[in-house]
């Protein structure tokens, strides 16, 4: 029996009084819990109740999966809890395509997926289950590990089997599973070997011989069919930076270049002359290339000298995220585990999984996908259709992501959609600048889900910043938006209603909408739909729990402190593809019985691949006394609130981490900074603009000074808040871009048209000279060939006189007047039609967008 620790709410509880003590289902701070993680044979006892943990009620509807028939003819479940892994686990992996082609009455043992006796199968499953965390089963690992995977990627084969798991067990009752810590096998910091600066022995031994021969067809920029990455390409630098992500220079054996050839049997060679392709002997090749270079690089020892823990890698440790998640009623769900391919798999085990076809869509680090221009992610509308049909039957739903924007200036952005066209839908969650839009189709609402639900203006929820957005419904509240777990307090003007109008034959699309018309950009890391409306604290609970790749890391120094099994844990992730943020590093112990007493710790830093990082270092000024009442079992103590951002050194597959102390316990090393010697000052002689550009405020204030339109105006207001980002920013005058003088004309323009076609505002500018011919023709009020002097200076004098004034430079003010004529004599040519109030306006434009106004 294995003793682990479970985190969970926030609160430390012994494993034995796990059934007396309920944990809080919203994580306010971190828990942990001492849990047995034993192995349960849940069998029935002779009175016909079930032994072990109570079972879980699953997601709804059976499943299915895989194929043959679905009908069962065996003997009746013995019991609820055996009725639940049919259910849940059994319908699904019993098909001749699955568990079942091989795990049935006369196949192989353990006969877990027979179809003929579910009660055989269900005692037969009892081992291979890891109760306490379903993620550990055994048939979790083994589908996860690629055996018999019935997805084309193997971490969503494991992530479906487990959902699978926790639908029988219970996963999914309001109280959801804890996480539990685990501590990473014992490593020590050693050495390492790393890839020198100088290629000329990796093109000797394994760029030129083997991959320009037998991998330059694909792996080549230049290829007919470009297959990335580019270790074949011709230019040697580009492909040793890619290949080194393919070599392991510790253990040859595991480079991914061999694993291709020995186990996957990619693009195998003839090693003799005229024989067919030889997947073994073109491993072996590549495996002796490989231990040939990697022998002649030398191991790079860490400093034997310095205060260090153990070591491990990132995927070591326990996995952080999703663990505590409420997911009773999920219907479709996506983590975005895959990392390649065209397909983002629904793991929520609920079949048909409405699985996405990805177009013009990026994988990022970390578990996402990133939507640009062109982008979206679409299920099949036969697989959409258990949508309509799930919420239906409820009456309520919840749309739920993990979302990045692009920037906040995107409007009719649509997030999460299930519809048919840009008027025609179920429900969506769309972006519209700061704020979140809600649709949904109900008996209050039109076909298109109007009147929308927008939050608050002024509350600017939609930022550029990884996000938890969560849409509610119900008959009662009707829509509900909550941003980071908190409720916007937005109330939906089109209330409640039943959603028995719902169209069956739409489609999910993530990132647009089915006619790609209503383009979304960013960064999803999670997405997921409900049957049922979450509650405020389960929206909480779904918040706290994270998201995206992130684990829990273990560092071992039971050694140098003198406490069993105690570690300085951190949480570690992918913060993009270049580095690792790691965060609020906190000492603990797996021993109940510990009591760590006046233990001084200082000088925390994080080394990878047996060197210390040279930078990122945030707990290098830690200090602390480990010790109560600062440390206690339900939480350990906490060294630090900050993050670290650690450079990537070799990838997340490979880099291995560990800490060094200045002092841990009586172990000291104080740590000696490299002297940096500062270059002497140098004069700084750029030349420097005499005049800069007012920035978007200023713009702003001097058109409405100039014009009379106050900036309250809602015209000018609506145009000023959906273009302040592109009006300038900084006043240096060699920043300014084209996008600005565009923003600043659309803003002129719009200020200029409420000055011209509001009269007051316009006869207290012009005088009341325009009043009578504003709808007359410019070319006869102004004059073409023949310019009307008198009516032309209606406009062009005070133009003159309130944007560049009368006391500067004539020569400014006569260049602008010049400019004025040209402009009122080619607009009559342009269109004969143009009146006095759109030539007005023009010359306006002109003047309030020109240098005169914006140069400062």
């Amino acid at each position: 029996m294995n003793t682990g620790h479970l985190m969970k709410g926030f609160e430390l509880i012994p494993g034995g009084l796990r059934a007396l003590k309920a944990v809080p289902a919203v994580a306010l701070t971190l828990v942990l819990v001492t849990a047995a993680a034993c192995t349960r044979l849940p069998l029935a006892s002779p009175d016909g109740t079930v032994t072990g943990s109570g079972s879980g009620t699953g997601t709804g509807p059976g499943t299915g999966g895989g194929t043959g028939s679905t009908s069962y003819s065996g003997p009746a479940a013995a019991n609820a809890d055996v009725l639940s892994f049919q259910t849940n686990v059994w319908a699904n992996i019993k098909g001749s395509d699955r568990c079942g082609g091989c795990h049935k009455a006369g196949g192989n043992a353990p006969l877990f997926a027979r179809p003929d006796d579910v009660n055989l199968a269900y005692q037969a499953v009892g081992p291979l289950v890891n109760f306490t965390d379903p993620a550990q089963s055994e048939l979790v690992l083994k589908v996860g590990g690629g055996h018999n995977c019935f997805l084309a990627s193997a971490q969503d084969c494991a992530s479906t089997m487990a959902t699978w798991i926790k639908n029988w067990i219970g996963g999914t009752s309001s109280t959801a599973a804890g996480i539990v810590l685990t501590p990473p096998p014992d490593q020590g910091v050693g050495g390492s070997k790393l890839f020198p600066a100088d290629s000329s022995q990796f093109q000797a031994l394994i760029w030129s011989p083997i991959l320009r021969r037998f991998c330059s067809d694909c792996h080549r920029p230049d290829a007919a069919t470009p297959q990335t990455p580019y270790f074949a390409s011709a230019d040697a630098a580009q492909a040793f930076l890619v290949a080194q992500l393919k070599i392991d220079l510790n253990t040859p054996s595991q480079s991914r270049f061999v694993v291709r050839l020995r186990d996957q049997f990619h693009h195998c060679w003839a090693t003799a002359a005229g024989g067919a392709p030889d997947c073994p002997g073109s491993a072996a090749a590549m495996l002796a290339a490989i231990t040939s270079y990697a022998g002649q690089i030398p191991v790079t020892n860490v400093d034997p000298t310095l205060v260090l823990s153990r070591a491990l890698s990132l995927r070591q440790g326990t996995p952080a995220s999703g663990a505590s998640r409420y997911e009773a009623n999920i219907i479709a769900k996506y983590e975005f585990k895959t990392g390649t391919g065209s397909t983002a798999y629904d793991t929520s085990g609920v079949a048909p999984a409405a699985d996405l076809t990805l177009t013009g869509i990026g994988w990022v680090s970390g578990w996402g996908i990133s939507i640009g221009a062109g982008g979206a992610a679409q299920a099949s509308a036969s697989a959409s259709q258990k949508l309509a049909q799930m919420i239906q039957s409820t009456g309520e739903y919840s749309i739920e992501v993990w979302a990045t924007p692009a920037n906040v200036a995107q409007t009719n952005a649509y997030i999460v959609t299930y519809s048919g066209d840009n008027a025609n839908r179920n429900m969506t969650l769309g972006q519209h600048a700061m704020q979140y839009e809600a649709r949904t189709r109900s008996s209050n609402t039109d076909s298109n889900g109007a009147p929308a639900l927008l939050t608050s203006a002024t509350g600017m929820f939609a930022q550029a910043s990884l996000q938890h957005i969560v849409l509610t419904y119900d008959a009662v509240n009707g829509q509900q938006v909550y941003v980071n777990g908190n409720y916007t307090g937005d109330a939906d003007p089109g209330k409640g209603g039943t959603l028995g109008n719902w169209d069956g034959t739409f489609a999910l699309v993530l990132g647009n909408e089915t006619t790609g018309q209503r383009q979304w950009q960013g960064v999803i890391k999670f997405a997921a739909i409900h049957s049922r409306a979450l509650t405020a604290a389960q929206v909480q609970q779904n918040f706290a729990a994270g998201v995206g790749e992130r684990y829990y890391l273990l560092f071992n120094v039971s050694s140098l402190t003198g406490v069993l099994q105690s570690f300085i844990m951190m949480e570690g992730s992918q913060y993009d593809s270049y580095s690792y943020l790691f965060r609020k590093p906190r000492f603990i112990s797996l021993d109940p019985n510990a009591a760590p007493a006046n233990i001084p710790i200082s000088g925390i830093r994080i080394g990878v691949n047996g060197r210390i990082a040279s930078v990122g270092q945030s707990y290098a000024t830690a200090n602390a006394t480990i010790g109560s009442p600062n440390y206690t079992f339900a939480g350990g103590q906490l060294l630090s609130n900050v993050g670290a951002v650690i450079a990537s050194d070799k990838g997340a597959d490979s880099d291995i981490f560990f800490l060094s102390f200045d002092q841990l316990g009586s172990n000291l090393h104080p740590f000696a900074e490299p002297t940096i010697t500062n270059p002497p000052m140098t004069a700084d002689n750029t030349p420097r603009a005499d005049w800069g550009i007012a920035t978007f405020e200023r713009v702003n204030r001097s058109m409405s000074a100039v014009t009379g339109v106050p900036i309250t105006n809602s015209t000018v207001s609506a145009l000023y808040n959906s273009e302040q980002q592109s009006l300038p920013p900084a006043p240096q005058i060699d920043a300014f871009l084209p996008a600005h003088q565009t923003a600043i004309t659309q803003l002129a323009t719009a200020y200029c048209g409420q000055l011209v076609d509001t009269q007051s505002l316009r006869d207290a500018f012009f005088g009341p000279g325009l009043d009578a011919s504003i709808t007359a023709t410019a070319g006869g009020f102004f004059g073409t060939v023949t310019p009307n002097t008198a009516n032309r200076s209606i406009v062009i004098d005070p133009l003159i006189a309130k944007a560049i004034g009368t006391n500067v430079d004539t020569t400014a003010a006569t260049a602008a007047r010049n400019e004025l004529n040209a402009l009122l004599t080619r607009i009559p040519a342009l269109s004969s039609t143009a009146t006095v109030s759109q030539a007005s306006k023009a010359a306006c434009t002109a003047v309030l967008a020109s240098a005169a106004v914006t140069l400062q």
